[in-house]
């Protein structure tokens, strides 16, 4: 196992049939709240420019008010913002992840007893 990988489940969800928001996803919202910045975000977590906003894009496309607002550059640079509803969409699939890892927690502890002895009951 890699030294810095979660123990547990990864959580994709399903929101609707064609879409999904997952680990990628929430980690560029993350960043673009933390960066103010959808470029800035992508180089954090080793994405594309490209990519970041593609996802961006389809996040927004997807849900019915978009989940990120950009302002263009300029004089003062342009910019980019989680809307309320990406702030809500962050929170629950926080706790969606809570809940999961919850849930599979007696289950994965038999499983690692198995894979390694140093895991305590």
């Amino acid at each position: 196992m890699a030294g810095n990988e979660k123990v547990g489940a990864k959580l994709q969800v399903v929101v609707e049939p064609g879409v999904r928001f997952g680990p990628g996803k929430v980690h560029l919202l993350e960043g673009i709240k933390m960066t103010g910045s959808i470029a800035a975000a992508g180089r954090h977590i080793g994405m594309s420019y490209k990519r970041a906003w593609y996802l961006v894009e389809a996040m927004n496309h997807h849900f019915d008010r978009p989940l990120v607002e950009a302002s263009k550059g300029g004089k003062s640079g342009g910019g980019a913002k989680l809307t309320q509803l990406g702030e809500d969409v962050l929170a629950a699939f926080r706790e969606m992840e809570v809940a999961a890892d919850k849930a599979i927690a007696p289950a994965l502890l038999r499983l690692r007893r198995n894979v390694a002895n140093d895991i305590p009951d």
